[in-house]
């Protein structure tokens, strides 16, 4: 049984840029110092081992995806989860930096709220989180 997402590696075109966003305007850890091809983020606390990066460049078995060059990867959605007290801190920071945000988005289907904005590549990233007392 998988216990848990361990890493997501988005392809973006500039690492420094991306790393800035994920860094500064989302709030991410770095795990570990970033480079000119890989800057690495932890995606919640050290110890749950959840890991996000960016890259610059190819990732291993590449070669082996049924897609053309240029097209294998591409702009992706995924969410990382805030506690409803600690939202509005994190919208404020989002918007200091003039990200548009979009949101918020009601899911009675799982008692949570999103609010999304697009980092530099395009990917879009949201801010899921749930009723207080609904987890």
């Amino acid at each position: 049984m998988i216990r848990s997402l361990s890493e997501l590696v988005l392809i973006v075109s500039d690492v420094p840029r991306a790393a800035a966003f994920y860094r500064d305007i989302i709030g991410l850890a770095p795990a570990r110092p970033e480079s000119e091809e890989w800057a690495w983020f932890w995606a919640g606390p050290p110890e749950s081992r959840q890991r996000l990066a960016v890259h610059k460049g190819q990732l291993l078995f590449e070669e082996h995806s049924p897609h053309p060059p240029g097209k294998r990867f591409g702009n992706i959605h995924f969410a990382f989860e805030i506690a409803r007290a600690d939202l509005p801190a994190q919208l404020d920071r989002i918007r200091s930096r003039n990200v548009p945000l979009y949101g918020p988005m009601r899911f009675d289907w799982m008692l949570a709220e999103g609010w999304y904005c697009y980092d530099p590549d395009g990917n879009l990233v949201e801010l899921w989180s749930p009723d207080p007392g609904s987890t």
